[in-house]
C-alpha cells in the first residue's frame, strides 16, 4: 500500500466515486468539498444537505457517542472505499544514486582522473626498442619486460582505493537513510489517537483511523484526519500550518465545527466525526500537490538532495510547528543548498582544502624538479642531441616524474577525513540508541559535545512524572499524609470527591498495574492522575460520577491553559441551577476564593488574612517539602437570570474553597549523580518551570541545580520579565546579559520566557565563547524554544507531537541522565576527529616530505607509488575506522567544552605531529642515505628506470609502516596523557585493525615482489624495523614530556583552521591578563558590600521585630523584588534571617551592591 504513488493512490480514490450507493450516503468526493468550506458557510451546507452532524452521523453509518460498531468486514470497506490514513512516503534514494552522490567528493574527483591517466600510460608502450644504447643511460632498463606489465597496478589500486571510499560512503548514507526510516515509523507506531468504537474508548495507531469514526480531542493534539466537532469545550486550533495564520481559531459544534488534519488543539477537547483520511484530507491533498511538484522541480534542476529520513509520512508527525503548506514550500527552498553539514564537517572541509593545495603545490614542484634535472643532466652536463627514436624513452620517464608527482598528492590529501567523520557519527548515532538518544540531525550529535548551558523542564524530565498525593488541607487541618475519609466532614469529602471526578478531562484514569504488585497505570494529565488518586485514597470511586455526568452533559468548561493556569467545568444541578467546579495552582486559585469550607463543612468567610495565613501555614512548608500545591473550589449560580459565561472574570471569582492538595513528583535517582557530572563538565544547568517558586527550589535543591550558600538566582517569569524588559516592554540584551550568567531557577515561566531567555543566552556577548544551549521541551508551546536552541530534546514519552516536530534529539525514556550520554558522545566525536587528524597528519606531512626530497636529490621516491597508496589505505580507510569507534569514557565529561571558535589541531597536537614527524623524517632520512653502510647491502639509489626492487629501499618503506603502525597507538591520545594503552581492549575494531595491519605488511614485504616493488627481508632486518617503529612509543612518552608553554609559536599553527577567529583569539588573551589584576581588587570590594549587605539585613530583621507592627511594610520595602509571585509579602517574613542567602554582587563590576535586592532564599 505505502509503496503505491501519489497519482495511483489518487486514481483509487477517484474510480471509488462510483460506490456513493456503496451503503454510505456520502461520497470521498462530496466529504472532501464540505471539508473545504469554513465558518457559517460549513454549518448551513452540514444542515441543508445532511441535516447536520447527526445526519452526517447517519449517512457515515456511525453513531455520535457509541462510535463504529467494531465489525471486520465494515472496517475493511470503509478502508475500501474512503481510503487509509497513510500518505504514500517519497521514494528512497537508491543505492547506486548515493554512489554518484559519494562521487562527487574532490578529492575523489583528483584521484580518479590521476589514476586514469596513470592507467592509460601503462598500457602505452613505446616504439623503437632498439634504439637503447643510442638514448644513453636513459634506456637502461626499460627491456625488463615484467615491471613493465606490472605498470598498470598502480592505476589500478588508485582506482580500487577510490572504490573502497565510495562504497563505504554510499553505504553509510544508505543505512542512515534506512535507520532514519525505521526511526520515523517507529515514531509513528507509536502515534496513538483516542477513537471511540463499540461504545469503548480506545486508543488506536493513527493509521488505522477510518472515516466514520469518533475522535477525542484534546490539548495538545495533532489532529490525524479532518473531521466535524460533534461536541467541544472551549476548543481553540491553531490552523497555522494550513493558512499561515498565527491566530488561535476558536471551534464550537454551532459556529465553526470544520477540524483539519495537520491542526493542532491549542485548548480545551471535545469529540469530532472523522470525515477524511490520508490523501483525501486537507494536509494530503497539499502533500499530494507537492509530491507531483516536488518530482518536476527534480527532473529540471538533477540536483540530489539529502532528505533528513523523509520518512513513511503518516498523518501524524507530518507537520513540523509551523508546518504546512507555507512550511512545505519555505522547507524546500531551504533544502535545496544545505547538505547537512556540522559545525565539524564545515571545519574540516576548509582543513582537507588547504591541506589539498598544498599537496598539489607539493606535486607540482616534484614533477617541475623531475623534469629539469633529468633534461639538464642529460642534454646539458652529458651534452647529448634529442633523437627522434628516443622521444618514447623520454616520455616514459616523464610519465614516471608525473606519476611520481601524483603521488604525492594524493598522499597529501587527506580522504579519510570526510569518511573518518561519516563512520565516527554514523556508530554514535547507533550507539546512541542505546543509550535513548534518537538523533534525528545527525550534526545535533555533535553540536552537544559543546554545550555549555542546558535549560531544562522540571516534571518528567528531572523528575518521574508520577504525580501522588500525599498531603491535604481539608477542613482546617493540614493533613501531613492522607487522612481516614471517616474523620472528614461527609459534605467537604462529597463535594471534593464530585469536584475532581467531574472538573478533570474524562480521557484521564487510573488503570489496574499491568503486572501483579506493580502501581496504578496512570493515563492521561499526571496531575489530574494524581487527584484522582487521592479520590482512590479515600475509598471513593470517581467512575460512577462520571456515568452520571457524561461529558457531553457538561454545560461549559474553561480548559487549563497556560494562562489561566487552573480549570473549571460547570453543570447544570436538578434544581435548574449552576454549580462550577475549579481546580488550579494554589496561589492563583486561592486568590479567587471569598469563602472556605470549615470543619463542619459548613462555608465561611475567607479573608485576605487567612489567605496570608494559609500561605504561611499550609502552602509554603507544602512546596518546600517539593510538593506542587492544587487548590479545589467551587462556587453556586442562579439559573435565573442564567450568568453570561464569557465574562470569564467575574465567573471565576467569589469561590468557595474545599481543599489544597500537596502532590509529590519525586526526583528520578540518577538525576542528581547526571547533573554534577554536567557541572563538572563546566555545563550550566538551569531549570525552567511553570511550577511555584518554593516547589521549584526545593526540587532544585535536591537535584544539585543550586546549593545553599552559592551566589545564584532564583526568580519567577513577573520577576524575569521586570528585569529584562525597559519602560516600554521591549527586551533588552544588556538586561539579560545581567540575568542569565546567574540564573539557575526560572519558576512559574510562560513558553515565551523560556524562548526569550534560549535567545538571550545564544545572542550574548559577555563571555569569550558563544554560549551552546541545549534545550529540553515535551509541550505544544515548547516548540519555539526547541527550534531556537543549539540542540533541542523532545519527551519521548510524554512529549506532544509538536515538540518532537521541532527537535533534533528525541529522548526515548524522557530521563535527564540521557541528555549527559549525549554530551559524552558529542565530545567522543569531536575527539576521535582530533585523534585520527593527529594520526593522519603525521603521515602526511612526513610522507610528502620523504616523496619530494628523494624525487629531488635521487631522482626517484624512496617509497613507491603502489607503496604509498598502501600507507594511504592504512592512514586512511583502516586508521577512520580504528580511532573513530573509540567508545566514549566518563573522563571526557571531566573538561570544559572546547567552544565554538576553537580549531581543529590543539597546540598538544601541534607538538605531537611536528615531533613525530622530526622522528620520522630523521630515521628514514638515515635509512635513505646510510643504510646501505648500516645494513651492509646494495645501495638502492639512482637505480634506472624498471630495475628490479631493492633490499634498501624495502627497508625503508618497511620502517615507514611500522613506525606509522606504533604512531596510531600514539594517536589514541591527544590531551597529552601519557598512558597511551589506556582502555585500548575496549575497542576490538582498533585491535583488530593495528593486529591486521602487521599482517598484511608481512604478506606484502615478503610476497609483494614487484608489483609492491619489495625484495623480502630476513629476521634480523625485520626486527629492526619494528625496533625502530617501537621507538615512536618512546618518542610520545619525550614529547609528552615537553610543556607547550615552551612552544609558543604552536598557538598559531594550531588555528590554521579558523584564520578568521585568529585576531579575535588574541585580544581575548591580553584581556584576561587584565582580568586577574582587577579580579584581586574588586575581591576586597565584594566582601565589603557583602558585609554591608549583611548588616543591613539584620538592622532591618531587628526594627522590624521591635516595631512589631506591620510586618509586611517592612519587608515588602525592604525587598521589591521577592523571590515568590502572588505572596510576595508574606514570603519575606516568613523566614526574614533566610531571605538573603547570598547576596553578592550581581557581576563583579558592579558596585551597587549594597542596594542591590537579594534575590536568592531557601526553604
Amino acid at each position: 500500500m505505502g509503496d503505491m504513488s501519489n497519482s495511483d493512490f489518487y486514481a483509487k480514490n477517484q474510480r471509488n466515486e462510483g460506490d456513493h450507493a456503496a451503503g454510505y450516503g456520502c461520497s470521498v468526493m462530496e466529504l472532501r468539498s464540505l471539508m473545504e468550506l469554513r465558518g457559517t458557510e460549513a454549518v448551513v451546507k452540514l444542515q441543508e444537505d445532511y441535516g447536520g452532524v447527526e445526519g452526517l452521523c447517519k449517512r457515515l453509518k456511525t453513531s455520535p457517542t457509541e462510535g463504529l460498531e467494531d465489525v471486520q468486514t465494515d472496517l475493511d470497506k470503509r478502508k475500501e472505499i474512503f481510503g487509509k490514513n497513510l500518505i504514500p512516503p517519497k521514494k528512497p534514494k537508491t543505492f547506486l544514486q548515493l554512489v554518484w552522490e559519494a562521487l562527487q567528493d574532490v578529492t575523489l574527483i583528483i584521484l580518479e582522473i590521476a589514476a586514469l591517466i596513470s592507467l592509460g600510460l601503462s598500457f602505452y608502450h613505446p616504439p623503437g626498442e632498439s634504439s637503447g644504447e643510442l638514448c644513453g643511460a636513459a634506456a637502461a632498463g626499460v627491456e625488463d619486460e615484467g615491471e613493465a606489465d606490472a605498470g598498470w597496478i598502480e592505476g589500478a589500486a588508485i582506482l580500487l582505493s577510490v572504490v573502497c571510499v565510495v562504497l563505504v560512503t554510499a553505504f553509510n548514507d544508505w543505512s542512515k537513510e534506512k535507520q532514519f526510516r525505521g526511526l520515523q515509523s517507529r515514531i509513528e507506531q507509536e502515534q496513538k489517537f483516542q477513537v471511540v468504537r463499540g461504545s469503548q474508548v480506545i486508543q488506536l495507531p493513527v493509521s488505522d483511523i477510518l472515516v466514520g469514526d469518533i475522535a477525542q480531542i484534546k490539548y495538545g493534539d495533532l489532529l490525524p484526519s479532518d473531521g466535524v466537532l460533534i461536541q467541544g469545550n472551549d476548543v481553540k486550533i491553531d490552523e497555522s500550518s494550513l493558512t499561515g495564520e498565527s491566530d488561535h481559531v476558536k471551534k464550537s459544534a454551532d459556529k465553526d465545527p470544520m477540524l483539519l488534519s495537520g491542526t493542532h488543539v491549542m485548548e480545551g477537547s471535545g469529540r469530532m466525526v472523522v470525515t477524511a483520511v490520508g490523501v483525501n484530507s486537507q494536509t494530503g491533498i497539499i502533500f499530494t500537490l507537492l509530491g507531483a511538484g516536488v518530482e518536476e522541480e527534480e527532473k529540471k534542476e538533477k540536483k540530489v538532495k539529502k532528505q533528513d529520513g523523509a520518512a513513511a509520512m503518516e498523518m501524524q508527525p507530518l507537520k513540523s510547528a509551523e508546518g504546512g503548506e507555507t512550511d512545505e514550500k519555505e522547507k524546500k527552498k531551504v533544502s535545496a543548498p544545505k547538505k547537512e553539514k556540522s559545525v565539524l564537517q564545515g571545519k574540516l572541509t576548509k582543513l582537507a582544502v588547504q591541506i589539498g593545495k598544498a599537496g598539489l603545490l607539493m606535486s607540482a614542484v616534484t614533477v617541475i624538479i623531475l623534469v629539469l634535472f633529468f633534461a639538464i643532466d642529460n642534454f646539458v652536463m652529458k651534452k647529448r642531441p634529442w633523437m627522434p627514436e628516443c622521444t618514447p624513452i623520454y616520455i616514459q620517464y616523464f610519465v614516471k616524474f608525473f606519476i611520481i608527482g601524483v603521488t604525492v598528492l594524493v598522499v597529501a590529501v587527506p580522504e579519510g577525513l570526510p569518511l573518518a567523520v561519516t563512520i565516527s557519527l554514523a556508530y554514535s548515532v547507533k550507539k546512541m540508541m542505546k543509550d535513548n538518544n534518537l538523533v534525528r540531525h545527525l550534526d545535533a550529535c555533535e553540536t552537544m559535545g559543546n554545550a555549555t548551558a542546558i535549560c531544562s523542564d522540571k516534571t518528567g524530565t528531572l523528575t518521574t512524572n508520577r504525580m501522588t498525593a500525599v498531603q491535604c488541607y481539608v477542613g482546617d487541618v493540614h493533613y501531613k499524609e492522607i487522612p481516614d475519609p471517616g474523620g472528614l466532614p461527609p459534605k467537604s469529602l462529597d463535594l471534593l470527591v464530585n469536584s475532581i471526578a467531574i472538573n478533570s478531562a474524562y480521557t484521564t484514569k487510573i488503570l489496574p498495574p499491568d503486572k501483579e504488585g506493580g502501581l496504578p497505570k496512570q493515563v492521561g494529565n499526571k496531575t489530574e492522575c494524581g487527584l484522582l488518586g487521592l479520590v482512590l485514597d479515600l475509598k471513593r470511586d470517581y467512575q460512577p460520577i462520571r456515568n452520571q455526568i457524561p461529558e457531553e452533559k457538561l454545560y461549559k468548561v474553561y480548559t487549563f491553559n497556560s494562562v489561566r493556569k487552573s480549570m473549571s467545568t460547570v453543570i447544570k444541578l436538578p434544581d435548574g441551577s449552576f454549580r462550577m467546579y475549579s481546580k488550579g495552582a494554589s496561589e492563583i486559585v486561592l486568590k479567587k476564593c471569598n469563602y472556605i469550607l470549615n470543619e463542619m463543612g459548613e462555608t465561611r468567610v475567607f479573608r485576605p488574612r487567612d489567605k496570608d495565613e494559609m500561605v504561611k501555614k499550609v502552602i509554603e512548608p507544602m512546596a518546600c517539602d517539593g510538593l506542587r500545591t492544587i487548590c479545589v473550589g467551587y462556587r453556586d449560580f442562579p439559573g435565573n437570570p442564567e450568568p453570561n459565561w464569557d465574562d470569564e472574570n467575574n465567573i471565576l471569582n467569589d469561590l468557595t474553597a474545599i481543599c489544597v492538595v500537596g502532590i509529590e513528583d519525586p526526583v528520578r535517582p540518577e538525576v542528581p549523580d547526571a547533573i554534577r557530572k554536567c557541572q563538572r563538565a563546566g555545563i550550566t544547568v538551569r531549570m525552567v518551570t511553570g511550577d511555584n517558586i518554593n516547589t521549584a527550589r526545593a526540587i532544585a535543591i535536591k537535584c544539585g541545580i543550586i546549593h545553599p550558600g552559592e551566589d545564584f538566582l532564583c526568580i519567577d517569569g513577573k520577576e524575569f520579565n521586570r528585569r529584562i524588559r525597559n519602560e516600554k516592554g521591549e527586551v533588552e540584551q544588556e538586561r539579560i546579559d545581567k540575568v542569565w550568567p546567574k540564573l539557575r531557577v526560572l519558576a512559574r515561566s510562560s513558553p515565551t520566557d523560556k524562548h526569550t531567555l534560549v535567545k538571550g543566552i545564544i545572542d550574548s556577548t559577555v563571555l569569550d565563547q558563544r554560549q551552546v544551549v541545549a534545550v529540553t521541551g515535551d509541550g505544544t508551546n515548547d516548540g519555539p524554544a526547541l527550534k531556537k536552541a543549539d540542540v533541542g530534546f523532545a519527551m519521548g514519552i510524554a512529549g506532544t507531537d509538536v515538540a518532537k516536530e521541532a527537535s533534533d534529539i528525541i529522548l526515548t525514556d524522557d530521563n535527564f541522565s540521557s541528555i549527559v550520554k549525549a554530551v559524552m558522545w558529542g565530545r567522543n566525536v569531536y575527539d576521535s576527529i582530533s585523534k585520527f587528524l593527529q594520526f593522519q597528519l603525521t603521515v602526511n606531512v612526513v610522507a610528502v616530505i620523504v616523496a619530494f626530497t628523494g624525487a629531488c636529490i635521487t631522482q626517484d621516491s624512496p617509497l613507491k607509488a603502489v607503496q604509498m597508496l598502501w600507507v594511504n589505505l592504512i592512514m586512511d580507510t583502516f586508521a577512520s575506522l580504528a580511532l573513530a569507534t573509540e567508545p566514549p569514557t566518563e573522563s571526557l565529561l571531566k573538561r570544559k567544552p572546547y567552544g565554538r571558535n576553537k580549531p581543529l589541531i590543539s597546540s598538544t597536537m601541534t607538538k605531537n605531529i611536528l615531533g613525530h614527524g622530526v622522528y620520522q623524517l630523521i630515521i628514514i632520512f638515515t635509512l635513505l642515505f646510510a643504510g646501505e653502510q648500516i645494513f651492509d647491502i646494495d645501495n638502492g639509489r639512482n637505480a634506472p628506470l624498471h630495475s628490479p626492487p631493492s633490499e634498501h629501499y624495502t627497508i625503508i618503506f618497511n620502517t615507514f609502516v611500522m613506525m606509522q603502525l606504533f604512531n596510531e597507538i600514539n594517536a589514541r591520545k591527544i590531551h597529552g596523557e601519557r598512558n597511551v594503552f589506556d582502555g585500548i581492549f575496549r575497542n576490538p575494531i582498533f585491535c583488530s585493525i593495528v593486529f591486521g595491519t602487521f599482517a598484511m605488511q608481512i604478506v606484502i614485504i615478503q610476497f609483494g615482489g614487484k608489483p609492491f616493488s619489495c625484495q623480502p627481508l630476513d629476521l634480523e632486518k625485520w626486527m629492526w624495523c619494528v625496533f625502530l617503529g617501537l621507538g615512536e612509543l618512546v618518542w610520545g612518552q619525550v614529547i609528552a614530556t615537553i610543556p607547550n608553554s615552551r612552544l609558543r609559536f604552536l598557538r598559531r599553527a594550531g588555528q590554521l583552521t579558523q584564520k578568521d577567529d585568529l585576531p579575535e583569539e588574541d585580544v581575548n588573551e591580553d584581556n584576561e591578563e587584565i582580568d586577574h589584576a582587577e579580579r584581586e581588587l574588586r575581591r576586597g570590594q565584594i566582601l565589603w558590600f557583602r558585609g554591608l549587605n549583611r548588616i543591613q539585613t539584620q538592622i532591618d530583621v531587628v526594627n522590624t521585630f521591635k516595631s512589631g507592627t506591620s510586618f509586611q511594610g517592612a519587608g515588602a520595602l525592604r525587598r521589591q523584588s521577592s523571590t515568590t509571585s502572588q505572596t510576595q509579602d508574606v514570603t519575606n517574613v516568613s523566614s526574614p534571617s533566610h531571605v538573603s542567602l547570598s547576596n553578592a554582587l550581581s557581576s563583579p563590576t558592579s558596585t551597587t551592591a549594597a542596594t542591590a535586592p537579594p534575590t536568592t532564599g531557601q526553604c
